[in-house]
C-alpha cells in the first residue's frame, strides 16, 4: 500500500487546505463514538484520460448512509460530487483512491449527536491493489472468520458508516494474525455475509450466487457492477443465502470492491477452491471489469466522469 503524498491538498468543509493541515480537535464527536460515514472511490488513468468510476453511485450512497444516521450533509449533491472532481484534479493524479467523510465535529461529548456541527472532507492518495498487485492472477488465501456481522437492528449494514467498521478490524486482524489476507464474515444467522471491506461472490454449478443485502452485506457499487456485467455475459445472478460450507465446494469464489476490485480467493480455510487459481469466470468478469474502467467498452450506464487536468 502507497504511503501518503503529505504535499496533497485536502477538500474540508468547502476549502482546500495543506494535508497537514487537515485536522479536528480530539475531542470531536468522531473520535470517540465513530460517528462518520464515508466512501472510497477509484480513478483510473485511461487511454481517454482521466475516469473516476461510478462517482454518482458512490456520493448518493454517501448521501444514503448520512440520511440514516440522521446526519445532514450541508452541502448539495452536486457541490459533494463536483469537490471530489476537483480534490482530483487539485492534486494533479491522473490515477488515485478518494475518500469523501462525513463526520460530526467539535461541540460535546454525549452520546447524543445532535448539537455537533456535520463537517465533510474529501482527501485522495495513490493506492495499489488493496490485497497485492499479484492477488489479482494468482488469488489470496482467507478463512472464515469467528467474527459474525452485526445482526439486523442492530447497527444499519446498508450505511457504510466508520462504527461499523471495528467489526471489520477484527475481522481483518484474526484473520492475518493466523497467517490469511483476509476473512469472511457470516451473519448472525450462520450465512455468508461478506469481507472485512468486500462483498463475495462463488461460481457454482454456472451459477453466479451472491449473498442478499438481507445478510448483513453493504450495497457495494462493485457489487452491482459485476451483477450487471454478469448478466451481459448471459450468466444467471442469484441473490441467495450461502451457508458457509457451499464456500468449499464452490467451483469458484471472489471479492469485489471499489478497493479490490475483483480479486480471486485460491483457499478459504486451507480448503483450495476449485483448481487453486482464478477460475475462468472470474477472469472474464475480471477483464471486462476493466475494460469498463479503462474505457474500452462503451460507456452505455453513465459509470465513467471523465476531468481535464489543467
Amino acid at each position: 500500500m502507497s504511503a501518503f503524498d503529505e504535499s496533497a491538498k485536502v477538500w474540508f468543509s468547502g476549502r482546500f487546505v495543506d494535508w497537514k493541515d487537515a485536522t479536528i480537535h480530539v475531542m470531536s464527536h468522531a473520535v470517540h463514538y465513530g460517528s462518520t460515514v464515508f466512501e472510497g472511490v477509484r480513478c483510473y488513468d485511461t487511454p481517454k484520460g482521466s475516469a473516476i468510476f461510478r462517482l454518482k453511485e458512490h456520493v448518493k450512497r454517501l448521501f444514503n448512509s448520512a440520511k440514516i444516521y440522521r446526519m445532514d450533509i450541508p452541502y448539495t449533491f452536486q457541490e459533494v460530487f463536483d469537490a471530489c472532481v476537483e480534490t482530483l484534479k487539485v492534486n494533479g493524479w491522473p490515477d488515485a483512491y478518494l475518500r469523501p467523510l462525513v463526520f460530526r465535529g467539535y461541540h460535546s461529548l454525549g452520546v447524543y449527536p445532535g448539537d455537533c456541527p456535520i463537517e465533510v472532507v474529501i482527501g485522495a492518495w495513490q493506492w495499489g491493489k488493496y490485497l497485492g498487485e499479484e492477488a489479482l492472477a494468482a488469488g489470496v488465501d482467507v478463512r472464515v472468520s469467528s467474527w459474525t456481522r452485526m445482526a439486523p437492528n442492530t447497527f444499519p449494514a446498508l450505511a457504510k458508516c466508520g462504527a461499523n467498521y471495528m467489526n471489520s478490524q477484527l475481522i481483518k486482524m484474526e484473520a492475518m494474525a493466523d497467517g490469511y489476507i483476509e476473512g469472511i464474515a457470516l451473519d448472525s444467522n450462520g450465512y455468508v455475509s461478506e469481507g472485512s471491506g468486500e462483498n463475495i461472490f462463488i461460481i457454482f454449478d454456472g451459477d453466479v450466487l451472491t449473498p442478499p443485502l438481507g445478510a448483513s452485506v453493504l450495497p457495494g457499487i462493485t457489487r452491482d457492477t459485476v451483477i450487471t456485467m454478469a448478466e451481459e455475459l448471459g450468466y444467471t445472478v442469484k441473490e441467495s443465502l450461502i451457508p458457509r460450507e457451499m464456500l468449499y465446494i464452490a467451483d469458484e469464489v471472489f471479492f469485489t470492491g471499489s478497493a479490490a476490485e475483483v480479486t480471486p480467493i485460491r483457499s478459504i480455510d486451507r480448503i483450495t477452491i476449485g483448481s487453486g487459481c482464478r477460475g475462468p469466470v472470474t477472469e472474464e468478469l475480471q477483464q471486462r471489469f476493466f475494460a469498463y474502467v479503462n474505457g474500452e467498452l462503451p460507456d452505455s450506464y453513465g459509470w465513467l466522469t471523465y476531468m481535464k487536468f489543467n
